[in-house]
């Protein structure tokens, strides 16, 4: 395993998850045809690029495709704050620019979103394409308000994509609540406390009760409005004005908050890294700034063979470590990391000595990572003072 793949690995446990990689932003603006609706749908797209800016080579890589529900009334540009943070992290994110005016039509946005979803692959497979063979089989339907409730519309009976994703969604016609039982692939729904626009009882909670998934979280951000998922916008700002006449967060504290959980879930669904999800499920434990409910078999969305095959105790520990293995494991290599990526013990499996000395090394987190038949399972540990 080389350290390019250890730093992918242990980057999400450190304070910044942008330590690991990071990309310029190119744009382009594309336009699809969907023939059978006749309909032309214009998507601003942005993608990690080697230099910044309009239609510039992609950086080498295979990246998951985010597809991005706006706002009522709301600009694409609005949610510039999505790409600034995504992007640079290896995502390609598409910003449909239909559905715009002051009555939009729910069910064709939908439809939209799963269209430019399903051209972004085609895309892949297009050697004229700036995207040709860039792009990860792995998407994410995402949006906020109306977007959001459009992104449950276009996920449902949807088994192309990996991962829902929405911010304040709100219902829509047809009933984004009713499309939900018709919804599997895993979930993340964030809501705002004080969001008097679509009020999370009468709009998310209903949608995260519903839901199909077998892997769904619900994150209410405390005091968190409806608008400040995005960036200022006016449309937006006034219509909130009627009815919240001020929230007790800032607008960036709020995106501090959804960047944070939304980071690690993306990187666990659609770069398929279990830390990811190990830190998220952490996070909400640990967190005092939010509430959350989650319904997650993670057996029924992971290949058997990909889950953690072993145990590290005692944990916390002083001086020493065991290894008890949940399955056959006998050819291979066993490593610990520190915290900084530095690989501090390294040893064949067959050959390990244990208890593993530890005395030596510094009081810190640190990762033991068993590659088997090129598969990677890891463990977390804490080593503190002896007595």
């Amino acid at each position: 395993m080389n350290l390019k793949n250890i730093f992918f690995l242990f980057g999400f446990y450190l304070i910044s998850l942008s330590s690991y990689a990071q990309f310029n932003i190119g744009h382009a603006t594309l336009s699809f045809f969907d023939s059978s609706r006749n309909r032309s749908i214009e998507t601003e797209v942005y993608y990690p690029s080697v230099n910044d800016g309009d239609n510039v080579p992609i950086a080498i890589g295979e990246f998951p495709v985010l597809v991005f529900g706006h706002g009522f009334v709301m600009d694409w540009d609005a949610y510039q704050n999505f790409w600034d943070e995504l992007v640079p992290e290896g995502y390609v994110i598409c910003f449909p620019t239909t559905e715009m005016g002051f009555s939009p039509n729910h069910d064709d946005f939908g439809n939209d979103l799963n269209f430019v979803s399903t051209q972004m692959q085609i895309e892949n497979g297009d050697n004229s394409s700036i995207f040709f063979n860039s792009l990860s089989s792995k998407s994410a339907l995402m949006g906020h308000s109306m977007g959001g409730g459009a992104s449950f519309l276009a996920a449902q009976n949807n088994s192309t994509v990996s991962t829902l994703v929405n911010f304040a969604s709100a219902e829509t016609t047809p009933s984004a609540i009713l499309a939900c039982s018709n919804i599997s692939v895993p979930a993340l729904i964030f809501s705002g406390e004080d969001d008097c626009v679509s009020p999370p009882n009468d709009n998310q909670d209903a949608m995260f009760n519903a839901l199909a998934s077998s892997c769904k979280t619900q994150i209410t951000i405390n005091n968190g409005g409806h608008c400040y998922f995005a960036n200022d916008n006016f449309n937006c700002t006034f219509g909130e004005s009627f009815c919240n006449s001020g929230l007790n967060i800032t607008r960036e504290e709020q995106q501090e908050v959804t960047f944070d959980f939304l980071k690690l879930w993306l990187t666990y669904t659609l770069y398929e890294n279990t830390l990811a999800f190990t830190r998220f499920n952490d996070s909400l434990q640990a967190s005092n700034r939010i509430d959350f409910d989650q319904v997650c078999d993670i057996t029924s969305i992971m290949d058997p063979k990909e889950i953690m095959a072993f145990e590290v105790y005692p944990n916390p520990t002083s001086d020493k470590l065991n290894l008890k293995f949940l399955q056959e494991a006998k050819n291979g290599e066993l490593a610990i990391f520190n915290s900084m990526g530095q690989r501090v013990y390294r040893n064949d499996l067959r050959i390990v000595d244990y208890p593993i000395a530890l005395s030596h090394l510094k009081k810190g987190v640190y990762f033991v990572v068993l590659t088997v038949d090129s598969r990677i399972f890891s463990k977390t540990f804490l080593k503190i003072e002896g007595e």
